[in-house]
């Protein structure tokens, strides 16, 4: 077996169109993997989906909804939910968010504390006792539960919200609309969430902030108040005990050391009206009386002005910088892609009212896009946030380290072999082990029922590759170097006979890492550098093994002149 590899490689060394050929095929199959990505063939991510045994459902109301309908819209996610076989209970949390677990906590659940909102908490079957994975469950249910459940109530936002596999952020892809035209950032807010629903691969869009609606606030006419001869104290006291309820008093037990509050409410059918009207909330203030010193009744409808008024919604800010958050996530895609289709569509269609600039250069803000008014010359900032700009950082530090990683080595061949050009073998034998990580990400993708991301986990298990294929261009180096020196074979047979000898321990050693890394090929995190260990092992064995050869015959640092060597290694050099 050793002497017809022996053969054969030397056979592809002594023949001219042989070793022309295996160059020209190692270079296309390098473009070729390269390719795979704009030709998006094999996408890139962050982190893959994780199954997990929960997840929660948002429901956000418009501003200014009733918590009546919002809990309308939640039972109606709360019915289609039930029908899941894979759903064991249900848990409401209306008005408010529910306790704080690791998505509520970088989602901003917590803060969630209005008539308008709830949280929907979902438990299911085990994960490793059901075949749906919950984040193919929550793309398999979002398009049912909000094409259902939205229309109940206009502009209701219905979002699924998984626990998140990787970095704490808002969301997959946010959008910071930064200005200080508090009013043309919610009309950029809006002209941006259009443009993200209708880019394909992003779903659950919506602006995180407070919507503008209409409110009616009630002003005391103090010249009625003084002279009808209640207090300002009584009427804000009948308008609370109305509307929300307050603690009357208190009572105590022996059972507790502290009073228990006694909370008065009217009952729902007493303080609800039939429609938001101003005739109907006129009719309700005069519904409610109150007793003046006299004992003569005075109705709280002739002590107050009614108002219809804009709502105070939050301002948000960030560094000191006033800006809006549109949120979107993605739909088991990468955050790339769409971003750099949004962000497209943005330029065209902000270039009719603004001059658009983009941010030079290949900083963290790169993708960032100046707005300026060509009217009024008003400038604002759309700047990219979430899963996706993490992406980008990691992916970008990655690749700092690989190439850092690329010199050190480099630097320490060059002190060792005093050569470059032999250094330069050893690196290009090492880089090439990439062909094998693309394609091996590309195979695992049409063997798995989801898509198959190459993620940050699989750029650490190719920086790890870097010293596995080193190793094996040295042992093939080494060994050819010490043949010809002391030995005085020629350096196309001594080349041959390296790879022969050396083709099993690298062959040994690659596969102690693929049966080391098959188990980390199942896992949905680190999968990525299970697979990445694996085929780029593989390649790096064929590119070790063909590749480098015809590398070292062709370069003239390998021409070494015979030497008196030891006998001992002579001897075992001739074993």
């Amino acid at each position: 077996m050793m002497n017809k590899f022996e053969n054969f490689v030397f056979g592809i060394l002594d023949n001219p169109k042989k070793k022309k050929m295996v160059l020209i095929l190692t270079a296309v199959a390098f473009v070729l993997s390269l390719l795979m990505f704009p030709t998006k063939i094999v996408l890139a991510k962050m982190l893959p989906g994780k199954s997990d045994n929960t997840f929660s459902v948002y429901v956000d109301t418009p501003s200014g909804t009733s918590i009546e309908q919002t809990n309308r819209v939640s039972q109606c996610v709360i019915d289609l939910m039930k029908k899941e076989n894979e759903v064991l209970n249900i848990e409401l949390f209306l008005g408010q968010g529910m306790p704080l677990d690791y998505a509520g906590l970088v989602k901003g659940s917590g803060m969630k504390q209005a008539e308008n909102v709830a949280e929907i908490a979902v438990n299911l079957t085990d994960k490793h006792e059901r075949d749906e994975p919950s984040y193919l469950m929550v793309k398999r249910l979002r398009p049912i539960v909000q094409k259902q459940c939205e229309g109940i109530i206009k502009n209701t936002s219905i979002k699924f919200v998984e626990q998140p596999a990787g970095p704490p952020t808002m969301a997959s892809i946010v959008v910071e609309v930064h200005g200080d035209n508090i009013q043309k950032d919610r009309d950029i807010s809006s002209d941006v969430v259009k443009i993200l629903k209708s880019t394909n691969g992003l779903v659950d869009v919506d602006i995180f902030g407070d919507k503008m609606y209409q409110q009616y606030q009630l002003i005391p006419d103090k010249e009625k108040i003084a002279g009808s001869g209640v207090s300002v104290e009584q009427l804000n006291n009948i308008l609370y005990l109305a509307f929300e309820g307050m603690i009357v008093g208190e009572k105590n037990t022996q059972e507790y050391s502290d009073q228990i509050p006694i909370f008065l409410s009217l009952d729902k059918e007493s303080k609800s009206m039939e429609s938001s009207d101003e005739l109907d909330v006129q009719n309700k203030l005069s519904s409610l009386n109150l007793m003046s010193p006299t004992g003569a009744m005075v109705s709280v409808s002739d002590l107050v002005t009614l108002k219809k008024v804009d709502s105070n919604p939050v301002i948000m800010h960030k560094d000191l910088d006033r800006m809006i958050n549109v949120v979107a996530e993605t739909d088991m895609v990468s955050q790339v892609y769409p971003l750099l289709d949004a962000r497209s569509k943005m330029i065209d269609y902000f270039s009719k009212n603004y001059e658009v600039t983009k941010v030079p250069g290949m900083s963290t803000y790169m993708f960032d896009l100046n707005l300026k008014d060509k009217k009024t010359g008003e400038k604002f900032l759309l700047r990219w946030d979430g899963e996706m700009k993490v992406t980008l950082d990691t992916f970008r530090d990655l690749g700092g380290a690989f190439i850092a990683a690329l010199v050190l080595i480099f630097l320490l061949l060059v002190v060792y072999y005093k050569s470059f050009t032999l250094s330069g073998i050893v690196l290009l034998g090492s880089f090439l082990s990439l062909i094998g990580v693309i394609v091996g990400h590309f195979v695992a993708n049409l063997v798995t029922r989801d898509t198959f991301f190459l993620t940050a986990t699989s750029l650490i298990g190719f920086i790890a590759l870097m010293g596995i294929s080193s190793r094996n261009s040295l042992l093939l180096i080494d060994f050819a170097k010490s043949l010809m020196e002391c030995h005085g074979i020629p350096k196309r047979k001594a080349i041959a006979v390296a790879a022969a000898t050396r083709a099993k321990p690298i062959a040994l050693t690659a596969v102690a890492i693929i049966l080391g890394s098959a188990l980390l090929a199942s896992d949905p995190i680190f999968g990525g550098l299970g697979v990445a260990l694996i085929s780029g092992t593989i390649a790096a064995v064929f590119v070790s093994l063909l590749f480098v050869p015809i590398l070292m015959d062709n370069a003239k640092a390998m021409d070494f002149e015979p030497e008196v060597c030891d006998i001992k290694e002579d001897i075992s050099i001739t074993k």
